[in-house]
């Protein structure tokens, strides 16, 4: 491992990701002039090839589901040892995430009590986002929803961007992903 940069708040840790390509950025939520997580949101809303770990003392599973909604693929709490930094840097760096061992208990029981959790609900878009989210689980192309749906190119690419503002996802690929799972678990997505 190399370290190849060192920022001192939000904007230098983007100017710096961008101009050195880091595999992987360690980034605090706490930073001046821009927070970690507005500043991982902005890096993964650019598609920078470089994982986010996002640095922080907060615990609760309200911070984790912010942090991995913004595109961090891990977190991990500023108490950690330094062999649990070494295990998340690695861990990410092939691929995987990373939650800390002391985020992931109340994580996965805010999960057990709340099976939505993180996936966005279905219920915040309206019937016309809905009719869009399941054509495009079906694939079809937004030239062909707007075909279908008698509507421009332009407002179903709208609804498209208001369906991922309100089910808290970041990326295309993402929405896709969710459309299909959304409507192999449900009859009316």
């Amino acid at each position: 491992m190399q370290v190849v940069g060192e920022a001192s708040d939000g904007h230098d840790a983007l100017r710096m990701i961008e101009q050195l390509d880091p595999d992987i950025a360690l980034v605090d939520i706490s930073m001046p002039g821009l927070n970690g997580l507005e500043a991982t949101a902005r890096a993964t809303r650019e598609r920078w090839r470089t994982r986010i770990v996002i640095l922080s003392m907060h615990a609760d599973e309200e911070y984790v589901r912010k942090a991995l909604t913004s595109g961090a693929a891990g977190y991990l709490l500023k108490n950690a040892s330094e062999g649990e930094l070494h295990l998340a840097i690695r861990a990410v760096a092939r691929g995987d995430n990373w939650l800390s061992p002391g985020v992931s208990k109340p994580v996965f029981a805010a999960y057990a009590h709340d099976p939505e959790m993180g996936r966005g609900s279905i219920d915040a878009l309206t019937p016309r986002q809905r009719e869009v989210l399941r054509l495009i689980a079906e694939g079809q192309s937004t030239k062909e929803i707007a075909q279908r749906l008698a509507l421009s190119v332009k407002t179903v690419e709208t609804h498209r961007a208001k369906m991922m503002e309100r089910l808290g996802i970041l990326t295309a690929h993402r929405l896709v992903t969710y459309a299909i799972r959304a409507c192999a678990t449900s009859h009316d997505p």
